[in-house]
């Protein structure tokens, strides 16, 4: 899923410093309708002005579960993306992925859609006819800057649960615990399910140099002795080598835990394009619109970034109009 609000702010992410590295910072998340007929609603905890990054993870929605009957669904036409990762994980519910480097796959619990958008990708998701719940995270990594105008491309990841002492984890960007994904990064990172039995403590080793946050699903987790409840991002600095994490309850408790080393780099987020500056974001919407307008009346672009989706039918999704205001870096 992606961003679809009709008014989206230009914003400025970076890197704001460090936190003591014995606390936790949390972040809550604000409620945002993602547009449509029935307006399909997100938690959103990054970016916002209390942090906006942690490594290169840059954007975090978790939605549902959500009655599909009752929502509608997703039905997310082809739109653009740049300078970015999509990662996509489900809980429940199945999404069927298109894109314009002609993949075509499935995303369903517990299985890894990543998609590189670099110089620029279009794609599309819509849930499956067979889902009646839908339910899960949408994330994006910010692709330093002598990566971001990579070829796009498209991998699909099926981890392997391990069961731990109190738990289990699924680990699907990274290293945890012994189990490393295969997946495709461009700076060092950590995307993995926690899953903590009632009651239980999990400790894991974790690289000193990274920043960590911990997204919970479902129940009340401890994050190094940090009370989180659902939907809220507990934040750790640079320099833990451990993190604990403990169930104080009756019920299993589900969480993404995140990992990175600092970007260190000023990005610019607007709609679903990461730049550099505002001229830059100014080109990709360009571009994009030119490609739009070329799509509906049939005739060939000026130029092409962003590539064709085949096989879906339809309108795609045209560009908000950016802010009149330029950019002016947040402090």
């Amino acid at each position: 899923m992606s961003n679809l609000e009709t008014s989206a702010s230009i914003l400025t992410c970076e890197n704001p410093g460090e936190v003591e590295s014995a606390a936790v910072e949390v972040l809550t998340p604000r409620e945002v309708p993602l547009g449509g007929l029935r307006a399909m609603g997100v938690r959103r905890t990054l970016p916002q002005r209390q942090r906006s990054l942690i490594g290169g993870w840059c954007f975090a929605d978790h939605y549902g579960p959500d009655d599909v009957a009752e929502t509608g669904g997703m039905t997310v036409a082809p739109h653009p993306h740049t300078g970015l990762q999509t990662v996509s994980w489900l809980f429940a519910g199945e999404i069927e992925h298109r894109d314009s480097v002609g993949s075509h796959a499935m995303v369903r619990p517990g299985e890894l859609n990543l998609m590189t958008a670099g110089r620029g990708i279009a794609h599309s998701e819509v849930s499956t006819a067979n889902t009646t719940v839908l339910h899960g995270m949408q994330l994006w990594v910010a692709l330093p800057d002598a990566a971001r105008n990579t070829e796009p491309k498209f991998e699909h990841y099926v981890p392997t649960p391990r069961a731990v002492d109190g738990g289990r984890i699924s680990v699907f960007i990274g290293a945890l615990a012994g189990e490393t994904s295969t997946v495709e990064m461009f700076s060092p990172m950590l995307g993995a399910e926690v899953c903590i039995d009632a009651g239980a403590t999990l400790k894991f080793d974790v690289d000193t140099s990274f920043e960590h946050g911990a997204i919970v699903d479902q129940g009340v987790v401890e994050l190094c002795g940090t009370t989180l409840t659902r939907a809220e991002l507990g934040f750790v600095a640079v320099g833990r080598s451990s993190l604990v994490l403990h169930n104080p309850g009756d019920e299993q408790v589900r969480l993404l835990l995140l990992g990175g080393e600092p970007l260190d780099e000023q990005i610019l987020m607007w709609w679903n394009f990461v730049g550099r500056s505002n001229d830059e974001i100014g080109i990709y919407r360009a571009q994009w619109q030119d490609e739009v307008r070329a799509h509906d009346s049939g005739e060939a672009p000026s130029a092409t970034r962003f590539g064709v989706v085949d096989d879906y039918v339809g309108n795609w999704i045209p560009a908000p109009t950016l802010p009149a205001t330029p950019l002016k870096p947040r402090v």
